[in-house]
């Protein structure tokens, strides 16, 4: 009976967390992917000012989940959780009125109220005591992750073919109301003790650190990608805003894919898939950089959606390895924190980039960056071997 009884608990938190996951990033995805657009095209910001607006949705992120969601008791969080999620439902339709003046405050808000919504997913996802069930759950949220951004850009296609850009974000308000129903039904921990979780014993731990590094090989070409993808599809290749939205949606499908296989059979060693990820990522950017048509940049994009799918889960199953329950969630506050602080530095540093070299040479400048991070990283796994917990990262 116990064991029925547990199967059913499981089912129930799969199910709230696959609504929610989905919910959240198909939104978030869209205003991100959409705004760098209305921003160039609607509003003709320049190249800096459209980086800078992206940057400033990821910088109230950051504050958010760093300075304030990791400081909060479970009790405490999970209020502010509702009540985030409530902010997201009612800011997210005034998209619609976005102009020179309002698109700032707007993004402000959606990226503030979102910096108290996804570490708490990830938590929530990771809360189960068995490494393997956890590390599947772990596996079936950043499937879900993927699923929604293969949906989102494909909805946002077919309505872009029959609504002016900024309508489209009307019917995507349906994403965040659900956002705000479901959030009532997500689990937090219990409290363990009253002792907080120093930040700075978070940072020195190894396994920590090999999850920063890792996301970091991905976070910043993605950043190039998501905020200029679609301004060098159009302005090189003509492209519509329906084929912009249609190519993020091939990009996220195999991403879809690398992470099926994830929640199909979690992986044992992660630094094979972490080095393989960097040298697909070098590829597809050489691809972009490289693409006569708009057909090879496609190409390019496919192939740059598989390490998008692997790199993520690697560092969250990195983080449920390195940390027990009453840890991670300021190891998952403070990884998402960071994840956003490069969200938000990276769109001011692109912008930058594409005004004094080009659009098309941008690309390319990251990948001595992402080299040089491989290296980091690859040292933290010679420390880790070293330790205990070495096995579970490099383990055949």
């Amino acid at each position: 009976m116990n064991g029925k009884k547990g199967n059913i608990s499981l089912l129930y938190a799969i199910l709230v967390i696959v609504t929610i996951t989905f919910a959240v990033r198909a939104s978030n995805n869209m205003f991100m992917t959409e705004i760098p657009l209305v921003a160039r095209y609607i509003i003709h910001f320049n190249e800096f000012l459209v980086g800078s607006v992206s940057a400033v949705g990821a910088l109230a992120t950051f504050v958010m989940s760093a300075f304030i969601n990791s400081k909060l008791s479970s009790t405490l969080r999970r209020k502010v959780f509702i009540a985030s999620s409530l902010a997201y439902a009612l800011v997210f339709p005034t998209f619609y009125f976005s102009n020179s003046i309002t698109i700032w405050p707007i993004v402000f808000v959606s990226g503030f109220v979102l910096g108290a919504i996804m570490p708490n997913i990830i938590t929530s996802a990771s809360l189960l005591p068995d490494r393997k069930a956890r590390e599947r759950v772990l596996s079936i949220y950043t499937l879900t992750l993927s699923i929604s951004l293969v949906a989102g850009p494909a909805i946002e296609g077919y309505l872009l073919r029959i609504y002016p850009l900024l309508e489209t974000f009307i019917f995507f308000s349906i994403f965040p109301a659900l956002v705000f129903v479901t959030s009532f039904f997500i689990k937090f921990p219990e409290e363990q003790s009253n002792v907080k979780i120093e930040a700075k014993n978070v940072i020195k731990n190894h396994g920590f650190k090999v999850s920063v590094y890792n996301i970091m090989t991905y976070n910043i070409p993605f950043a190039f990608i998501l905020t200029f993808g679609g301004i060098y599809a159009r302005d090189f290749f003509g492209a519509s805003y329906s084929t912009v939205t249609l190519m993020f949606s091939s990009f996220f499908f195999t991403s879809f894919i690398s992470r099926l296989l994830l929640a199909l059979k979690p992986p044992e060693n992660l630094w094979r898939l972490m080095i393989l990820s960097v040298l697909l990522t070098t590829v597809g950017l050489m691809g972009i950089v490289e693409s006569p048509s708009l057909t090879v940049m496609e190409l390019s994009m496919l192939i740059l959606g598989f390490p998008h799918g692997f790199t993520y889960p690697l560092s969250v199953i990195s983080i449920s390895r390195a940390f027990d329950i009453s840890s991670r969630n300021a190891a998952n506050s403070l990884f998402f924190s960071i994840m956003m602080a490069i969200g938000s530095v990276m769109p001011f540093v692109s912008g930058s980039v594409v005004l004094y070299i080009g659009l098309k040479y941008s690309f390319v400048s990251v990948i001595p960056v992402i080299l040089i991070i491989l290296l980091l990283l690859h040292h933290e796994m010679k420390l880790l071997s070293i330790g205990k917990s070495g096995g579970q990262y490099t383990a055949a």
